[in-house]
């Protein structure tokens, strides 16, 4: 199979051809049809994000299952799959908690990832989700990280709630567009202008966020978090969506204020296959309307150069990249770019 390849740490990633993969016991093979570039790969290119090396890249994915250990999955089904993958055995899994399993793996992180023809799902009873015939691949890569991420992050929002989104890359426009679609006034910051004329066009404003009732650190870093936090009104709720890597992992918070004013602290890692039904259904209602975030769909073999892209943060596409595998026949063209 074809398949983007880096072999050290902030190294070339480069197209080449690999042997196809086995399917594992009670998992699963996919053949790719599109695949989100994520900055969270780009974390794992960098060396924040340690992986085994030579690597496939890649974690958001949909595609058709070509091999299948387990029943109800067989070749031909249109799937996709969250970026965690749970065991399907412990129980943070039995409990619909895949998402924060200790035995969790991740397609692009643990094994090789889907910036190939072929990935590997593990655990696909667990894991593995269905695609409506109404959500195209293109569509339906962009959910297994960011958007379900963010969907996940929204919980317990109220329409006329305000929520203020740090950081408009591909996850913090889902922020601002789920927001949105429950009826919160939603501010939106970030210093590209591009991400942020994106965030107002989907209904956030471009303003200085105080007294607010949920704050989302979509970007992840010490400055995004400690501003997110001084933001909340008393009683308010800060989800830490963006990956605290490095030096910003025991970065400090305002702990006097979260304190005296009570306030709650959460972290947000993804959405467990079992709580997709939801989600896919307000997207194949066109009620959220995905291919509003997909900024431009690239050939597989352009990912790497759009991953490596992501060193310039303010430089960076207002919206989400996919790349659709043109060898499985997906098309692309200028007529993609939304």
């Amino acid at each position: 199979m074809k398949a983007l390849v880096y072999r050290e740490v902030g190294g070339p990633i480069s197209l080449e051809d690999l042997m196809n993969p086995a399917c594992p016991a009670e998992g699963a093979v996919i053949e790719v049809r599109a695949t989100g570039v994520c900055r969270s790969d780009w974390h794992a290119w960098r060396g924040h994000d340690p992986v085994t090396l030579p690597h496939v890249p890649g974690h958001e994915f949909a595609g058709v299952v070509v091999e299948s250990g387990v029943p109800g999955f067989a070749a031909g089904d249109r799937v996709t799959a969250p970026f965690v993958n749970g065991c399907g055995r412990c129980a943070y899994c039995r409990s619909g908690n895949a998402q924060i399993c200790p035995d969790q793996t991740q397609p692009g992180f643990t094994h090789h990832g889907s910036f190939a023809e072929r990935v590997v799902v593990r655990a696909a009873a667990t894991n593995l989700v269905k695609v409506p015939d109404e959500i195209g691949f293109v569509e339906a890569a962009a959910l297994g990280c960011r958007f379900a991420t963010a969907f996940r992050a929204l919980r317990g929002v109220r329409p006329d709630d305000t929520v203020a989104v740090f950081g408009c890359g591909g996850v913090g426009l889902s922020v601002v567009m789920i927001a949105v679609a429950l009826g919160a006034r939603v501010v939106a910051v970030d210093p590209s202008p591009v991400a942020l004329a994106a965030a107002v066009d989907l209904g956030a404003v471009a303003d200085t966020p105080g007294d607010v009732d949920v704050t989302v650190d979509a970007y992840g870093s010490a400055a995004t978090a400690m501003a997110a936090v001084r933001s909340l009104r008393r009683g308010g709720r800060h989800v830490q969506v963006g990956l605290m890597l490095g030096a910003d992992a025991a970065a400090p918070l305002p702990w006097d204020l979260v304190v005296a004013r009570e306030l709650e602290i959460v972290g947000s890692h993804g959405m467990a296959a079992v709580d997709y039904p939801p989600m896919l259904d307000l997207v194949a209602s066109g009620r959220l309307d995905l291919r509003r975030l997909i900024h431009a769909v690239i050939p597989l073999d352009e990912a790497g150069a759009a991953l490596m892209a992501m060193d310039d943060p303010i430089a960076r596409a207002g919206g989400i990249v996919v790349a659709a595998n043109e060898y499985a026949g997906e098309r692309v063209g200028p007529d993609d770019a939304v």
